[in-house]
């Protein structure tokens, strides 16, 4: 049977981004990197790290891929604006030294600037690695029981002196395959915190714009209020730029926004699926994020619910205006009709007098031609006087000529009319 065209595609999607497989005690490092979704750059940083560590260089055609050698490996995962790499490597439980090679020194060519560091380490319980619990900031520590009691999670969401994000996991014994499921979760969190937050910046840029066009348009909308007649034209023009540089403004934050908004959901499905159980004296990882998040999220929604009215008002306000110009333009409209029908008698009347006149002309051309007729025939002075049958003809040959201009105006007259 002929399997559908994307198939394929959608059996293997599920498949995509498998969980890494996590033992303790080991190190995840993470660090995403903001490349505009130029998949080049990643071909070529994973080139460079293939060639200096001495590894295979994977099939860079499919979003997920990793590279691994002796003590390491690196997983890349490609996204719609970013990317990350995870380095994940055995960790000294005694010295707490790593054992793998870095990947991220030694001339590592970054595809973009870092927008999140993270460094995640995954230790068996003890009395003794309980104790790092307490290297965490407690003023922002975070500190829940998760996987039914069987880890504690841990983090300050502070950055160490390498720009990295300090978290730890005390595993009570989870598998390797729930291990790793935790520790990505934990990672996706604060990857996609960072992300969700950066239309912070734009929504403080944006702030004292829309505020300046907000009242741009109350100066408007009292000046059509109060001289909508006599500035029509101009109010119009300022309506005009001020809804093209607010569709701009939009059309700019739009995306990040959005995506914004896309990347706060994913964090809180994320922690959702945790499950935390609450440590007397410590922050949830949930409530904490929430308390700190949401605040900026409605931020966010705000700008854009601002930028949506501000553009309702706009429209309304260029009705209107539109509106009075449509009056005026009724009213010239009607006033030039008038003046049309005044020169239109006028015309009639000066019509009907050149009318009057053209019979007169007319006749008397016709009356002299006539008259040369009439005196030319020999004779005649025997019979009848020439003045006397001119005389009798000057009615006969002014009605006719009168007649025969009226039937000619009639016969243009119901041309007009047909056309």
């Amino acid at each position: 049977m002929d399997s559908h065209e994307d198939r394929l595609v959608a059996v293997e999607e599920i498949h995509a981004r498998p969980y890494p497989r996590v033992e303790a005690p080991s190190t995840l490092t993470q660090l995403a990197f903001m490349n505009e979704g130029n998949l080049e750059k990643d071909r070529v940083t994973l080139a460079e790290i293939s060639r200096r560590l001495g590894a295979e260089n994977p099939d860079q055609e499919t979003p997920h891929h990793g590279l691994t050698w002796n003590q390491g490996g690196l997983h890349c995962e490609k996204h719609t604006e970013f990317s990350t790499y995870l380095w994940s490597t055995p960790i000294d439980a005694k010295t707490g030294e790593l054992k793998g090679q870095d990947p991220f020194k030694m001339g590592f060519a970054a595809p973009g600037p870092v927008v999140c560091g993270i460094r995640l380490d995954v230790l068996p319980w003890s009395e003794e690695n309980a104790k790092l619990i307490e290297n965490f900031n407690p003023i922002s520590r975070c500190h829940s029981l998760v996987e039914e009691g069987m880890a504690d999670i841990v983090t300050d969401f502070q950055q160490d002196q390498d720009g990295l994000t300090r978290m730890l996991i005390l595993d009570h014994g989870l598998s390797s395959s729930r291990l790793g499921a935790l520790a990505q979760r934990l990672l996706e969190i604060e990857t996609y915190r960072t992300l969700s937050l950066l239309g912070i910046p734009m929504s403080r840029e944006i702030t004292p714009r829309l505020r300046s066009m907000e009242k741009r348009l109350s100066t408007v909308t009292a000046e059509i209020r109060l001289s909508a007649r006599s500035k029509s034209e101009e109010l119009l023009s300022e309506l005009t730029d001020l809804a093209a540089e607010l569709e701009a403004e939009t059309a700019a934050s739009l995306y990040r926004f959005g995506a914004s908004k896309a990347y706060y959901e994913i964090v809180e499905e994320r922690l959702t699926a945790l499950g935390e159980t609450f440590v007397p004296g410590c922050y949830r990882w949930r409530n904490f994020l929430h308390r700190r998040i949401a605040p900026a999220m409605r931020a966010c929604r705000s700008v854009e619910e601002r930028q949506a009215n501000l553009s309702d008002k706009l429209a309304r306000t260029t009705s209107l205006l539109r509106s009075w110009i449509d009056v005026q333009l009724e009213r010239q409209n009607g006033d030039l009709l008038a003046s049309m029908n005044d020169r239109a008698r006028l015309q009639l009347r000066l019509q009907q007098t050149v009318e009057g006149l053209s019979v007169a002309a007319i006749s008397y051309y016709v009356i002299g031609l006539f008259a040369y007729f009439i005196k030319g025939i020999p004779g005649l002075y025997s019979i009848i006087t020439p003045e006397l049958a001119i005389t009798a003809f000057v009615p006969v040959i002014v009605i006719t000529v009168w007649w025969t201009v009226r039937r000619i105006q009639q016969s243009h007259s119901e041309h007009s009319r047909d056309h």
